[in-house]
Protein backbone atom coordinates (compact mmCIF):
# COMPACT_ATOMS: atom_id res chain seq x y z
CA UNK A 1 0.00 0.00 0.00
CA UNK A 2 1.51 3.38 -0.90
CA UNK A 3 0.48 6.03 1.51
CA UNK A 4 1.30 9.61 -0.14
CA UNK A 5 0.59 12.95 1.08
CA UNK A 6 -0.03 16.16 -1.60
CA UNK A 7 0.51 20.14 0.15
CA UNK A 8 1.26 23.53 -0.75
CA UNK A 9 -0.92 26.97 -0.89
CA UNK A 10 -3.86 26.80 -2.49
CA UNK A 11 -3.58 27.79 -6.24
CA UNK A 12 -0.97 25.53 -6.35
CA UNK A 13 -2.65 22.40 -7.98
CA UNK A 14 -1.88 20.60 -4.34
CA UNK A 15 -5.93 18.69 -4.77
CA UNK A 16 -5.59 18.79 -8.88
CA UNK A 17 -2.27 16.53 -8.17
CA UNK A 18 -3.84 13.81 -5.82
CA UNK A 19 -7.14 14.00 -8.23
CA UNK A 20 -4.99 12.92 -11.09
CA UNK A 21 -3.24 10.36 -8.62
CA UNK A 22 -6.69 9.09 -7.54
CA UNK A 23 -7.73 9.04 -11.16
CA UNK A 24 -5.50 7.57 -13.06
CA UNK A 25 -5.42 4.77 -9.89
CA UNK A 26 -9.20 4.24 -10.09
CA UNK A 27 -9.08 3.52 -13.73
CA UNK A 28 -5.74 1.55 -13.69
CA UNK A 29 -8.19 -0.41 -10.96
CA UNK A 30 -6.71 0.29 -8.07
CA UNK A 31 -8.40 0.38 -4.82
CA UNK A 32 -8.06 4.21 -3.37
CA UNK A 33 -8.37 6.73 -0.89
CA UNK A 34 -8.55 10.62 -1.27
CA UNK A 35 -8.78 12.80 1.68
CA UNK A 36 -8.47 16.46 0.83
CA UNK A 37 -7.69 19.60 3.36
CA UNK A 38 -7.69 23.32 3.21
CA UNK A 39 -8.35 26.32 4.34
CA UNK A 40 -11.31 28.77 4.02
CA UNK A 41 -8.87 30.79 2.19
CA UNK A 42 -9.29 30.54 -1.90
CA UNK A 43 -5.73 30.67 -2.56
CA UNK A 44 -2.51 30.82 0.23
CA UNK A 45 -3.99 29.31 2.55
CA UNK A 46 -2.64 26.05 3.30
CA UNK A 47 -3.92 22.82 1.38
CA UNK A 48 -2.78 19.67 1.25
CA UNK A 49 -4.57 15.76 0.05
CA UNK A 50 -3.89 12.32 1.66
CA UNK A 51 -4.05 9.38 -0.50
CA UNK A 52 -3.63 5.46 0.13
CA UNK A 53 -3.34 3.29 -3.05
CA UNK A 54 -3.38 -0.09 -3.19
CA UNK A 55 -4.62 -3.17 -5.33
CA UNK A 56 -6.61 -4.60 -2.14
CA UNK A 57 -9.31 -3.18 -0.17
CA UNK A 58 -8.32 0.19 2.21
CA UNK A 59 -9.95 -0.01 5.31
CA UNK A 60 -8.58 3.03 6.90
CA UNK A 61 -8.07 6.00 5.05
CA UNK A 62 -5.72 7.55 7.46
CA UNK A 63 -1.94 7.22 8.69
CA UNK A 64 0.51 8.60 10.79
CA UNK A 65 3.68 7.45 8.60
CA UNK A 66 3.90 8.35 4.56
CA UNK A 67 5.98 6.66 1.80
CA UNK A 68 5.90 9.46 -0.01
CA UNK A 69 5.65 13.55 0.67
CA UNK A 70 5.00 16.36 -2.62
CA UNK A 71 6.12 19.22 -0.77
CA UNK A 72 5.37 22.67 -3.33
CA UNK A 73 6.09 24.68 -0.38
CA UNK A 74 8.26 25.40 3.24
CA UNK A 75 5.21 25.03 4.68
CA UNK A 76 4.97 21.55 3.12
CA UNK A 77 8.10 20.30 4.34
CA UNK A 78 7.60 21.87 7.70
CA UNK A 79 4.37 20.18 8.80
CA UNK A 80 4.84 17.00 7.35
CA UNK A 81 8.72 15.95 6.37
CA UNK A 82 9.34 14.03 9.88
CA UNK A 83 6.55 12.09 9.09
CA UNK A 84 7.92 10.44 5.69
CA UNK A 85 9.14 6.39 6.44
CA UNK A 86 12.07 5.40 6.64
CA UNK A 87 13.13 4.27 3.24
CA UNK A 88 10.39 6.93 1.53
CA UNK A 89 10.39 9.39 -0.69
CA UNK A 90 10.28 13.73 -0.53
CA UNK A 91 9.65 15.58 -3.68
CA UNK A 92 10.77 19.06 -2.96
CA UNK A 93 9.80 21.86 -4.93
CA UNK A 94 13.12 23.60 -4.88
CA UNK A 95 11.78 26.91 -6.09
CA UNK A 96 9.68 27.45 -3.41
CA UNK A 97 11.93 25.60 -0.75
CA UNK A 98 14.90 26.82 0.60
CA UNK A 99 18.32 24.53 0.13
CA UNK A 100 19.13 22.83 2.99
CA UNK A 101 19.99 18.90 4.54
CA UNK A 102 17.23 16.70 4.57
CA UNK A 103 16.82 13.69 7.00
CA UNK A 104 19.34 10.93 5.46
CA UNK A 105 16.94 7.91 5.88
CA UNK A 106 14.64 9.38 3.17
CA UNK A 107 15.26 9.50 -0.97
CA UNK A 108 14.82 13.51 -1.78
CA UNK A 109 14.06 14.12 -5.17
CA UNK A 110 14.66 18.25 -5.60
CA UNK A 111 12.87 19.90 -8.48
CA UNK A 112 12.36 23.60 -9.31
CA UNK A 113 9.00 22.90 -10.61
CA UNK A 114 7.89 26.08 -10.65
CA UNK A 115 10.63 27.43 -12.45
CA UNK A 116 10.60 24.57 -14.74
CA UNK A 117 6.78 24.94 -15.70
CA UNK A 118 7.49 28.40 -16.60
CA UNK A 119 10.32 27.49 -19.42
CA UNK A 120 7.68 25.16 -20.62
CA UNK A 121 5.36 27.92 -20.79
CA UNK A 122 2.82 26.21 -18.54
CA UNK A 123 3.31 28.61 -15.39
CA UNK A 124 0.14 26.19 -13.76
CA UNK A 125 2.11 22.87 -14.33
CA UNK A 126 4.20 22.65 -11.49
CA UNK A 127 1.85 20.09 -9.57
CA UNK A 128 2.30 18.46 -12.43
CA UNK A 129 6.31 18.49 -12.70
CA UNK A 130 5.88 17.09 -8.69
CA UNK A 131 3.67 14.51 -9.75
CA UNK A 132 5.87 13.08 -12.26
CA UNK A 133 8.59 12.97 -9.78
CA UNK A 134 6.52 11.35 -7.31
CA UNK A 135 5.03 8.59 -9.82
CA UNK A 136 9.07 8.29 -10.48
CA UNK A 137 10.16 7.89 -7.00
CA UNK A 138 7.56 5.31 -5.73
CA UNK A 139 7.38 3.32 -8.91
CA UNK A 140 3.79 3.68 -8.78
CA UNK A 141 2.81 3.49 -12.69
CA UNK A 142 5.28 3.02 -15.75
CA UNK A 143 5.59 6.99 -16.59
CA UNK A 144 3.82 6.57 -20.23
CA UNK A 145 0.83 4.63 -18.65
CA UNK A 146 0.39 7.82 -15.84
CA UNK A 147 1.08 10.43 -18.78
CA UNK A 148 -1.75 8.74 -20.89
CA UNK A 149 -3.80 8.71 -17.81
CA UNK A 150 -3.68 12.43 -17.35
CA UNK A 151 -4.25 13.09 -20.76
CA UNK A 152 -7.61 11.03 -20.53
CA UNK A 153 -8.55 12.75 -17.23
CA UNK A 154 -8.04 16.48 -18.69
CA UNK A 155 -9.54 15.94 -22.28
CA UNK A 156 -13.12 14.17 -20.80
CA UNK A 157 -12.82 17.32 -18.87
CA UNK A 158 -12.43 19.22 -22.07
CA UNK A 159 -9.25 20.64 -21.62
CA UNK A 160 -6.51 19.46 -23.92
CA UNK A 161 -2.91 20.96 -23.05
CA UNK A 162 -0.35 18.77 -24.66
CA UNK A 163 2.43 20.80 -22.08
CA UNK A 164 0.56 18.82 -19.15
CA UNK A 165 2.51 15.76 -20.34
CA UNK A 166 5.80 17.47 -21.45
CA UNK A 167 5.63 19.18 -17.91
CA UNK A 168 5.11 15.27 -16.33
CA UNK A 169 7.84 14.13 -18.16
CA UNK A 170 9.80 16.56 -16.86
CA UNK A 171 9.17 15.52 -13.11
CA UNK A 172 9.68 11.80 -14.36
CA UNK A 173 13.15 12.65 -15.56
CA UNK A 174 14.31 15.04 -12.59
CA UNK A 175 13.13 11.66 -10.51
CA UNK A 176 15.75 9.63 -12.80
CA UNK A 177 18.73 11.93 -12.10
CA UNK A 178 18.23 12.06 -8.50
CA UNK A 179 17.85 7.91 -8.84
CA UNK A 180 21.32 8.29 -10.86
CA UNK A 181 22.71 10.43 -8.16
CA UNK A 182 21.96 7.61 -5.49
CA UNK A 183 19.17 10.13 -4.00
CA UNK A 184 21.22 13.00 -2.84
Amino acid sequence: MLSITCSGFGGQGVLTAGLLLANVSMEAGKKLTWVPSYGSEMRGGTASCHLRIDDNEILNPFYSRMDALIAMNEGAVESFADRIAEGGALIVNTSMVADRAFRKDVRVVRVAATELSQQLKNPRGANIIMLGAAVEATGLFPAEQFADGIDGYFQRKGKNNPLNRECFMQGVQAARKAREASWI
